[in-house]
């Protein structure tokens, strides 16, 4: 029995470490994680049930049934309930649990106390504990303590992790202001390379990995990857990758907490600072988007004197930015800019526009067109950021073209494939209100196909979350999408809702299933060639656990 329930323990210890590293190795996120969990992964049913059961067998049939008997009912029962750890351990994960160096540290310090509850109830109960039996003969021990302590030790696993995040985090913020010192280091002896750096509530690695495009056609650059956007990925890209031949440095800063861009710019302060857009995207963390307006806008505040700003004027928050600072050049893109988008024309294959630059006068300065395979009418937002970084750092309009009709989607991110006779629009990294709207479109924008649509909800959206993602429903009802496979979770009743209020006619037929791989299996069994399908959001497997 202790075998089995030490097995589960082990399980389980790996489970949370994993949703530990998902949450960010944040206390306050895995605390939130774990509170909406509390009794499907923490303090389950059979933890409960089983010392009920202990406590009843100790109380009236400790003198009914001999110690054998009563080891053998509680190993049966524990086998019964405790042999099954599919839940801690998926066969199918979407992120698995990567061991780095942090995880290690942690995941030994976690064993430590673990395994010396295990020892010391092993040893105090087979070797220190002598009790009479009902008859009144010694034995050594007592099954109904061991089985208890064991199964309290498996329930309170979550708990030990909780305690000894929280004993080494001192440990680990030393660790990480070596890292943030060597990088400021480096950037200080590499001071001829210029730090662009972008944030917003979503776009930022799309614009990012624009940006690059453009601007490595003449100079050399050094790009942060994926989504690398905190202090640690920062700094790696710092310490490993840079070096002297390197005139750009470009990141990405994101924040799900204020003073999070402060904390990056105090790693990297910029030369050009980049703001997209202020969404709702982490609202559940910021508490109201004018608390997001203003972490957003620090990137802003922490631009070098004599930097260069770059706001997206279509967005009222991020353009009122521009009165921030009176020491620095301020660009701002969009239809009330200097650089600007006309005859926008966006489709399947991708998308096309004029681009304009202007004087601070407002006259017309230059133009040229635009091709790229982009889909979505946002990925022009992103490509007026970048041209006006390329601008200011002098690079033609007629480069601008050429690295723009090179570019590929990131992937993940309205990235189309061809699969099986099936056009796949993978929108699959994350979402928010603002793209989740304009994928819908891009998927509309295709015709004479069956259009499907495969989507789990947005999330961390606040009190906001179940409008939002009804309003979501409703793009999906009102563009003609004939079939949404919605994947499990409460996010998607408001989604359900939505589609049936945009489309009283049921016109979308709306399937419901558990998972990303169920939602597969179903594309699987219905999709036709032709068929286009995109995949709006893939949550993390903590919100699938």
């Amino acid at each position: 029995m202790i075998a089995v329930v030490i097995r589960h323990s082990l399980y389980r210890m790996r489970y949370f470490l994993h949703m530990f590293q998902q949450n960010g190795y944040s206390l306050a996120d895995m605390y939130r994680w774990f509170s909406g969990h509390l009794f499907s992964r923490g303090i389950t049913a059979e933890h409960l049930f089983f010392n009920l059961l202990i406590l009843g067998m100790t109380a009236y049939a400790a003198s009914r049934i001999t110690m054998t008997a009563g080891s053998v009912i509680m190993a049966t029962v524990a086998i019964f309930w405790f042999i099954d750890v599919d839940i801690y351990s998926p066969v199918q994960q979407k992120k698995p649990l990567v061991f780095t160096s942090r995880m290690k540290r942690l995941a030994v310090i976690y064993l430590l106390p673990v395994v010396a509850a295990w020892y010391y109830l092993i040893d105090f109960s087979y070797n220190r504990m002598v009790i009479r039996d009902y008859a009144g003969a010694f034995v050594n021990t007592d099954p109904y303590f061991v089985a208890f302590f064991v199964v309290l030790i498996d329930m309170l696993i979550p708990l030990f992790l909780f305690v000894v995040a929280a004993i080494i985090q001192p440990v680990e913020r030393f660790i990480q202001e070596g890292f943030k010192k060597q990088a400021r280091e480096k950037l200080s002896a590499l001071s001829h390379v210029k730090v662009i750096a972008i944030t917003g509530s979503y776009g930022k690695t799309s614009t990012k990995f624009t940006i690059s495009a453009l601007l490595g056609e003449r100079y050399q650059v050094c790009v942060t990857p994926g989504s690398f956007n905190t202090p640690m990925g920062i700094c790696k890209v710092i310490n490993s990758d840079l070096e002297a031949h390197h005139e750009i440095l470009i990141l990405e800063m994101g924040a799900r907490y204020r003073g999070n861009i402060k904390e990056l710019c105090e790693i990297a302060r910029p030369d050009i600072s980049v703001i997209t857009n202020v969404g709702v995207s982490h609202l559940e963390t910021f508490g109201s988007q004018e608390v997001i307006a203003h972490e957003k806008a620090t990137l802003a505040r922490e631009l070098k004197p004599g930097g260069i700003l770059i706001l997206n004027g279509e967005d009222e928050w991020v353009k009122a930015m521009k009165l921030l600072r009176d020491d620095v050049t301020c660009i701002v893109t969009g239809p009330q800019g200097t650089v600007m988008a006309e005859g926008i024309e966006t489709g399947g294959e991708g998308t096309s526009f004029d681009l304009v630059l202007k004087d601070e006068k407002g006259r017309v300065r230059e133009t040229g067109q635009i091709a790229t395979k982009l889909l979505g009418r946002h990925n022009v937002q992103n490509l007026l950021l970048a041209a006006a970084v390329a601008n200011e750092l002098d690079i033609r309009i007629k480069t601008v073209a050429l690295a723009a009709s090179k570019i590929n989607p990131v992937e993940h991110r309205l990235e189309l494939k061809q699969r099986n006779g099936i056009t796949v629009i993978d929108d699959a990294f994350n979402s928010n209100p603002v793209g989740a709207a304009n994928a819908v479109e891009v998927l509309s924008s295709f015709s004479g196909v069956r259009k499907i649509i495969i989507t789990p909800g947005m999330i961390e959206l606040g009190d906001a979350e179940d409008d939002l993602n009804e309003q979501f429903g409703r793009d999906i009802g009102e563009g003609g999408i004939d079939l949404a496979i919605l994947v499990g979770g409460e996010r998607i009743a408001p989604i359900e809702r939505g589609i049936r209020r945009s489309d009283p006619a049921g016109k979308t037929e709306i399937r419901i299933v558990n998972s990303l791989f169920e939602a597969n299996d179903l594309l699987a069994e219905v999709a036709r060639p032709g068929d286009v399908v995109l995949y709006e959001n893939d949550l993390p497997d903590s919100y699938n656990s």
